[in-house]
């Protein structure tokens, strides 16, 4: 963070340029004013007041005893800036002071006897399978009300207490649960059914619809194709569930992405990492030759994918991190382009350095000014 000179009053002020920044305001008691803006002068200026013409309106010059302020090129960063500076100044609430909203999952209940699974907007310490982070929470309540049709996990809520003469439920009746609360499977088979379950959030699907297509191609080959035909039916069902997914979705433990996104500085765009689920920074990356020499793009990139560690953060941070990237990975405000990544081993190059192309370009042609912040900015 750079800090302002206040002493100087008025010409510090007018120094600054009109760029897009994350500042605070200091003052003397309580807790500083954190923000964001894409015109700093003009907007500090609002903020603190002339020391000829002080305005009628807020005014902070009074109580303002440091100002400091960072430019940022995307509003991706200025997102993580911003929850940064607010773990750090804005106290246990600092979360509802950004407005940060945590997206929904679903989650696998892994702690319990007889697992289910639940919508739920926390990543605990609980022995669990997460799956998101969705774009809202009807998306994630149909998506597993239908993926759990192809399976017999139950539905209910309660804390099991299998007995011979338990009522059940309308699924079990419907061949949709193996009711484990009449005692007709025992935990063993249930937990078999489980894994079955975990396994397929944690493939994204694949591991159902992989063996699905196979024996679909070689009922086919073997001319059997009523069997070819059920094998087809299945596959489609499975394709149409996948297909309720969000875009950013996956097992939370196996989440990968690239960030491409503008950068403060000329002729440099950023790269931001998210590896096994952890934000894992911001990388600049200059587009211009470095030391005079030219080295293609696509080995840039390469090397410094890299140099990317795995470093797990904490459940709360984790889950506050993919609630920056997926708030701005889902908005109309998003300002650069991500690319999922299946495995670090197999990042899609070409489309890296497409993405990478089309952010630089878009980053060179002129932005007018404007007073606007993205939904819900502090």
């Amino acid at each position: 963070m750079t800090e302002l000179d206040l002493s100087r009053g008025d010409a510090a002020l007018e120094e600054l340029p009109n760029r897009p920044a994350v500042f605070l305001i200091h003052a003397a008691v309580g807790k500083p004013w954190l923000t964001r803006t894409n015109v700093l002068r003009r907007r500090l200026q609002r903020l603190l007041g002339s020391t000829e013409k002080p305005s009628r309106l807020l005014n902070l010059r009074a109580s303002a005893v440091r100002v400091e302020y960072r430019f940022t090129g995307s509003k991706l960063e200025a997102q993580f800036v911003i929850w940064e500076l607010a773990r750090q100044y804005l106290g246990p609430d600092y979360r509802k002071e950004i407005r940060l909203r945590l997206p929904p999952y679903v989650k696998l209940v892994l702690s319990n006897p007889y697992p289910r699974t639940q919508t739920v907007s926390r990543i605990g310490r609980a022995n669990a399978v997460y799956f998101g982070p969705f774009r809202t929470r009807s998306t994630a309540v149909a998506f597993e009300s239908e993926f759990l049709d192809l399976f017999q996990l139950r539905r209910c809520e309660e804390d099991l207490a299998p007995a011979d003469d338990h009522p059940g439920c309308m699924y079990g009746e419907m061949g949709r649960c193996l009711r484990p609360c009449q005692r007709v499977v025992g935990p063993e088979e249930y937990a078999r059914e489980t894994a079955r379950v975990a396994s397929f959030l944690q493939t994204t699907g694949k591991s159902l619809l992989q063996p699905a297509m196979a024996a679909r191609d070689q009922a086919s080959a073997d001319m059997d194709f009523e069997a070819a035909a059920v094998q087809h039916q299945r596959v489609k069902r499975i394709e149409d569930v996948l297909g309720l997914r969000d875009e950013m979705t996956g097992e939370v433990n196996t989440l990968n992405a690239i960030a491409v996104v503008p950068s403060a500085e000329p002729e440099t765009i950023v790269l931001g990492w998210l590896r096994g689920g952890s934000w894992q920074g911001f990388t600049p990356l200059p587009l211009a030759a470095v030391d005079g020499r030219a080295v293609s793009l696509d080995t840039r990139l390469r090397d410094l994918a890299s140099s990317i560690g795995e470093k797990p953060a904490e459940p709360q941070e984790r889950m506050e991190q993919l609630a920056i990237l997926s708030r701005w990975f889902y908005s109309s405000w998003c300002d650069g382009e991500m690319l999922m990544v299946d495995a670090w081993d197999k990042i899609p190059w070409r489309k890296l350095v497409n993405a990478v192309a089309r952010v630089a370009k878009a980053q060179a042609k002129p932005h007018p000014d404007t007073h606007s912040a993205p939904p819900g900015s502090p």
